[in-house]
């Protein structure tokens, strides 16, 4: 049966989706001679010698042969059977949505591995170089860069002169592109590494061309690079071609160029990693991906929105922003810098290490080979601050240290319990971690890898953005050189380096003040270090006596100044980098009040 439908349209060239014209002769498959048969037909039947029709719109070719139930359609006037191109690494739901397509009238078209799971589903498929007449090549780097792939996916179906190259040229039009990349990041953060050949060879080409090409074309064709969107591209295929459908295109096109973008992003950075030397790379992309939305920011009035960090830096390496949350009500932007600030200073201690943090502060740390004794000396440190803090372990919670965080009372009148934001460890013993649910229902559980600081550290201005390495100096990597007559001993080295590494997780200007390794008293973002060193001793109260004392950076005076009212305070021995011109001061008051003074030749700013 043919139908002919004979209104005044533009000269175009009779074919069919399925068969390329300019295969009759050297490719004679039942289809291809089907074809020929039934264009034989028409032009007999129209009186033409030629393939050209001047004033043919389309022409409908019923083809009876057996086992073809459908019409073979010729012309790209609205009659071509619509085709979808897969070409995925990722396989989930790879089949499921191959047979929705199919019920929804698409014809498959597939590439190597896909081909072969959707064939494997019994659901029909047509391998890309039945479009290309060119097999997979270069050990599979050539299957999809072909003018017949990108033409059926760029060609923009309202444009004459596009339409006229199509049917020239008898390429099948392209309606919906799903492609998702091979696995590059996968390959690269592998336990062990891959080759650099390997890796090269694991960076995509052919699968980002199309992806691009499709998202582009977004007015006439729909791209899809995430299987999470395959129910709903099922479900809009199925309605309506309206703004509505048209707007899903959109912005299915804006998540593949951000797909993309983020592809490139890692493939550069792995790539700088080989030739850069460490050095800063000249352009930075860092891919993020949205983890949550929050309810404001630091403020009620301030939209805001939790991301994580996908770029190879990130890969691994554990902390807040990875956690697992057991528990309370959603974290909030101030939760998650808090948090972040207390298991960071967590994380850099050794020893059994409980951390309380107020406002990126740690206002409470204590190590003891028992974490339960180091959370109670914690608290005590200051427990006005602590209560609404949040409470950071470096060791995993059993049930003992929950009941005690559950029944801590406050120090202040031991009476009122302790009141947490957030308890963060790097594990919990399943009756810790449900006696700890019991202790409140908006009590954030989070569980974290360990993460010391390390790697680099980016950070926002207005109008730009500032770099550098992680402060990732420990006790261990720094000389602690006594430079006064009083040397102090092993109990109080032991102190200043434990104050030390307090004094660096502390906003500058900081002064910490420690004994019998617990925190006593900090100062913290003072304009002037006096201020600082007041505040912390006023913390220290009663126990200053015995005490040590660090900065984080040197004391530009000493008489009657920093140093001179911590000695007179009763602190014995004060730890600061040095650098000063006003050093030998330093050293002269420390001997006049008996005073160990050593210096670490290391700054420990934090702003």
């Amino acid at each position: 049966m043919m139908a002919i439908k004979l209104p005044i349209a533009p000269q175009r060239v009779l074919r069919a989706p399925e068969c390329s014209l300019h295969k009759l002769g050297r490719a004679a498959t039942p289809c291809s001679r089907q074809l020929a048969a039934s264009l034989a037909t028409a032009r007999q039947f129209l009186g033409v010698s030629t393939l050209f029709a001047p004033r043919i719109l389309a022409v409908r070719l019923m083809a009876t042969a057996k086992g073809t139930s459908a019409p073979l359609q010729a012309a790209s006037g609205g009659a071509q059977k619509k085709q979808a191109l897969i070409s995925v690494s990722d396989k989930t739901d790879l089949t499921r949505l191959a047979k929705g397509l199919v019920d929804l009238g698409y014809e498959v078209v597939s590439t190597g591995g896909s081909a072969t799971a959707v064939e494997a589903a019994g659901v029909p498929v047509k391998r890309v170089e039945q479009l290309t007449g060119f097999p997979e090549m270069l050990d599979g780097r050539v299957k999809t860069l072909h003018p017949g792939i990108h033409g059926g996916i760029l060609a923009k179906r309202d444009e004459g002169s596009h339409m006229s190259a199509i049917d020239k040229h008898n390429i099948s039009l392209i309606d919906v592109v799903v492609v998702n990349l091979y696995p590059f990041r996968q390959t690269v953060t592998a336990e062990t590494s891959p080759s650099y050949d390997v890796a090269v060879e694991n960076i995509d080409i052919g699968g980002p061309a199309m992806i691009r090409a499709a998202a582009k074309n977004h007015a006439d064709v729909t791209v899809v690079v995430d299987p999470t969107d395959y129910d709903t591209l099922l479900e809009k295929l199925a309605g309506p071609a309206d703004a509505a459908a048209l707007d899903f295109r959109k912005r299915l096109a804006w998540k593949a160029f951000q797909h993309c973008a983020t592809y490139d992003s890692t493939v550069a950075e792995w790539l700088w990693r080989q030739v850069g030397g460490g050095a800063p790379p000249p352009e930075m992309s860092v891919p993020m991906q949205l983890s949550a939305g929050l309810r404001y920011g630091e403020n009620p009035h301030q939209p805001a929105a939790f991301y994580t960090d996908r770029s190879l830096e990130e890969a691994g390496k554990g902390g807040v922003a990875t956690s697992v949350q057991h528990h309370g009500k959603e974290m909030s932007y101030n939760n998650y810098l808090d948090g972040d600030a207390a298991y960071a200073t967590a994380c850099d201690f050794a020893e059994p290490t409980c951390v309380i943090v107020k406002h990126t502060n740690p206002c409470g740390v204590a190590s003891r080979d028992d974490l339960l004794e180091a959370y109670r000396l914690a608290v005590r440190a200051d427990p006005v601050s602590a209560f609404g803090g949040i409470v950071a372990f470096n060791r995993p919670v059993d049930d003992k240290l929950a009941d005690e965080i559950r029944q801590f009372r406050s120090p202040t009148d031991n009476e009122t319990r302790m009141f947490y934001e957030i308890v963060i460890a790097p594990g919990y013993t399943p009756e810790g971690l449900e006696k700890l649910k019991g202790k409140s229902k908006t009590l954030r559980i989070l569980e974290a890898k360990p993460r010391a600081p390390a790697g680099r550290s980016l950070r926002q201005i207005g109008g730009g953005w500032l770099y550098q390495e992680a402060d990732n100096l420990t006790p261990k990597t720094v000389e602690f050189t006594p430079v006064s007559d009083t040397k102090p001993t092993a109990e109080q080295l032991a102190d200043l380096k434990f104050a030390w590494l307090c004094v660096k997780h502390v906003k500058s200007n900081a002064i910490t003040v420690a004994k019998g390794r617990k925190l006593l008293g900090m100062g913290s973002g003072q304009p002037n270090r006096v201020k600082s060193v007041q505040i912390a001793l006023e913390k220290a109260a009663d126990e200053v006596e015995g005490s040590v004392l660090s900065s984080d950076a040197f004391f530009p005076f000493s008489w009657g100044d920093s140093v001179e009212i911590a000695c007179q305070a009763g602190v014995k021995a004060i730890a600061h980098p040095g650098g000063s011109m006003r050093d030998q001061d330093a050293i002269d008051c420390c001997n006049k009040y008996g005073v160990a003074l050593v210096t670490t030749g290391v700054r420990h700013f934090k702003h």
